[in-house]
């Protein structure tokens, strides 16, 4: 915009310079006219006017001059060569009239499609009152020309110019910009887990931030810490006293023994269930952890596969370097509910399958899909399998707990958890959790 208000002023201040020297020009050459001419005695024009200007001379250039009698006591023409003795139109004094100087000037077509400025006056060449029209005449179009070519490398220059200032300024700032791209680039290796801390040799505008997000960080890190302290106090204080009651309530049998035990159980589970929630929100907002999703499927299927002999554990791996961005006892506790519900619940198949998963909001994810052969579950009854302590199928022992923890510590990572009906027959469960980079 600058540049551009620029060429303006330029432009409009040397098309009226231009404008200016080309009409002192012709006042010259008109008062040059004025002193070259005479008249004679018998009233004659007289003079061979020299103006100093070849173009007077060329035929048609838009440059003439003249001088033709005013009073009847004047008698002859003297034109310029250019004019090769072609008329050229008159204004009218009562269109443009002289002023007090007896001079005017305006302008009018030429001979050759020009336009002309004229300078025009009257002189009294003797002194019984005999006077003469004195006109010089300049090519308009001329000056027009070279004020739009003038204009037209000015755009030019200066497009090239402003062109030129905006890479230099691109290139300083994506320079200046290096350190903080550095920044961005150390703070996503801190959050993929590739890294713990910021690299403090950074220019000095941008070492404050530097040292203030290492101490972000590890103030992050302490309150993990911290978090996992006290709920590793909380388990332990808890679960003496809820052993307690369980044996108690075998030891006291009958129909209330029973109860007494199934809800100590319960209590159990709801406490290392609230428990985990709370580890994987102090972690959430910390630094994010890494574990290699391969290691833990192929471990839990087979503890999963001696613990139930007569079931069929397949595993396809078809991501197998799928790192998972959180805990492994997370995902261990994600991955072995899934499994103990499909041996469960199955016959004697399961079918596991990790993979690739489509983004969502460039955030990459990766997908757990467990399959059995058991009698699954109709869509109807899918929402009320993840409600929350409910069982829909009593023959079988169980809090009703399994698949809604693994819901809340799914949802906890911003991941999802779907079920369908399984090629197999029976429940497919698709996990999506969020992928890191190697």
């Amino acid at each position: 915009m600058a540049l551009m208000v620029g060429a303006t002023a330029i432009s409009a201040l040397y098309s009226e310079a231009a404008r200016d020297n080309f009409e002192r020009l012709l006042s010259a050459h008109l008062f040059s006219l004025v002193g070259a001419v005479s008249i004679s005695p018998d009233g004659s024009l007289d003079g061979r006017p020299e103006l100093g200007d070849a173009r007077y001379s060329s035929p048609l250039s838009g440059w003439y001059w003249s001088v033709v009698p005013v009073t009847p006591n004047v008698h002859g023409e003297l034109r310029s060569q250019s004019q090769m003795g072609r008329p050229l139109p008159d204004v009218s004094i009562s269109e443009v009239p002289f002023d007090s100087s007896f001079r005017r000037a305006f302008t009018m077509p030429g001979l050759n499609g020009e336009e002309l400025y004229v300078v025009e006056t009257e002189v009294v060449l003797a002194a019984d009152n005999r006077v003469a029209r004195f006109r010089v005449m300049g090519n308009l179009t001329e000056i027009l020309q070279e004020v739009r070519q003038f204009r037209t490398r000015l755009i030019l220059y200066l497009s090239a110019f402003g062109l030129g200032s905006i890479l230099i300024n691109a290139a300083i700032i994506l320079f200046g910009l290096r350190p903080l791209d550095k920044v961005r680039r150390a703070l996503g290796d801190i959050r993929e887990g590739r890294a713990t801390k910021l690299d403090t040799s950074v220019p000095l505008e941008i070492a404050p931030l530097a040292h203030e997000m290492n101490a972000l960080i590890e103030n992050n890190r302490r309150i993990v810490e911290r978090s996992r302290t006290q709920v590793g106090n909380l388990a332990h204080s808890l679960k003496t006293p809820l052993s307690v009651l369980v044996n108690e309530a075998r030891t006291l049998g009958g129909e209330h023994g029973r109860i007494v035990r199934e809800q100590s159980e319960a209590m159990q589970v709801q406490i290392q269930h609230y428990l985990q929630r709370a580890r994987i929100a102090a972690q959430r907002n910390s630094v994010v952890f890494r574990t290699p999703v391969t290691p833990v499927l192929e471990r839990i299927k087979r503890v999963t596969a001696k613990l139930n002999p007569e079931s069929n554990i397949t595993f396809d791996n078809q991501l197998p370097s799928a790192i998972f961005a959180g805990e492994k006892e997370d995902l261990e506790e994600i991955v072995g509910n899934l499994l103990e519900n499909a041996a469960k619940w199955g016959r004697n198949r399961i079918h596991i399958i990790l993979r690739s998963a489509q983004p969502i909001k460039d955030k990459r994810r990766f997908e757990i899909i467990i399959e059995d052969d058991g009698e699954g579950l109709a869509p109807d009854r899918i929402k009320e399998a993840l409600r929350r302590g409910n069982r829909v199928d009593e023959s079988k022992p169980g809090t009703g707990l399994g698949l809604s923890i693994v819901q809340d510590t799914v949802q906890e990572y911003g991941g999802d958890l779907r079920l369908s009906k399984a090629a197999l027959g029976g429940l497919k469960v698709c996990v999506f959790l969020p992928l890191t980079e190697d």
